[in-house]
């Protein structure tokens, strides 16, 4: 099974993408971020045409989560257990299904903004309440991921150059602190590094050449609990996809796995 996550950066205008996309992947099950369109607009019908069920949870302009399954879709959930509101909004940033007996958690975790800022204590009271949600099936026997854009940068090496966000969110203990608590639900980075190349990177800013340059930052991440990471056969950044006109400022992160 080929289980894979992609911040797409508004699904309507990088849909001729994401199809051709999975076509030449024969990817099974895709966990998608930041839709940037609401339900109504969600292209539910070129995607059952390819052969995909999906799971949305998206209100409008902003955010918006989804998984894509072609291996059957069952007990989806929206939203976490308390999720926290932001300016008085409970905003669209998570979906789980099970599909083909691999329980996933699409998520898309609050930017923070800046230190100080409200949309930072935000993303840390929202870690918290993704960690209570997925503590059960993290813990369980059968194969779970939380699969998704994550927007912190585990450790030092997984940001360009550490001296640019000296002051910046992304890199604070407090976020890889909250990260580091996901973790301790009973789940583990999949991909491992180095991969084919030093830095696999996931994001790269489309100002300043950044993505020509490599300076990007690894903040799509794949955690599994025990079964799921023993069932990887492999796992890659496909950089490729971000290359090219019209290309999210994200790439796909892809996990093959034997179940």
């Amino acid at each position: 099974m080929r289980i894979a996550t992609w911040n797409i950066n508004s699904i309507l205008v990088r849909l001729p993408r994401l199809l051709a996309w999975l076509e030449r992947t024969e990817t099974d099950v895709l966990c998608l971020q930041e839709l940037k369109c609401g339900p109504e607009a969600f292209p539910a019908e070129p995607l059952r045409e390819a052969g995909y069920e999906a799971a949305v949870h998206a209100a409008g302009r902003w955010n918006g989560v989804a998984v894509l399954s072609r291996v059957g879709l069952e007990s989806v959930e929206t939203g976490l257990l308390d999720t926290p509101a932001y300016d008085d909004a409970v905003e669209p940033r998570a979906v789980a299904a099970t599909c083909g007996g691999v329980r996933v958690w699409s998520v898309y975790v609050p930017n923070g903004r800046e230190v100080g800022h409200p949309h930072y204590a935000y993303k840390l009271r929202w870690f918290s309440a993704l960690s209570a949600t997925v503590a059960k099936d993290a813990a369980g026997n059968a194969p779970f991921a939380v699969l998704g854009d994550f927007n912190v940068a585990p450790t030092d090496d997984d940001v360009w150059d550490l001296a640019q966000f000296a002051e910046s969110t992304h890199v604070t203990e407090a976020e890889r602190a909250a990260l580091a608590a996901l973790r301790d639900t009973g789940l583990t980075d999949v991909v491992p590094r180095p991969l084919k190349y030093a830095h696999p990177f996931t994001y790269w800013d489309y100002r300043q050449l950044c993505f020509p340059k490599n300076r990007g930052m690894r903040i799509d991440l794949v955690y599994g609990n025990e079964p799921f990471a023993e069932a990887v056969r492999d796992a890659y950044v496909d950089r490729e996809e971000r290359k090219g006109k019209g290309a999210s400022d994200h790439a796909p992160v892809v996990v093959d796995l034997d179940v």
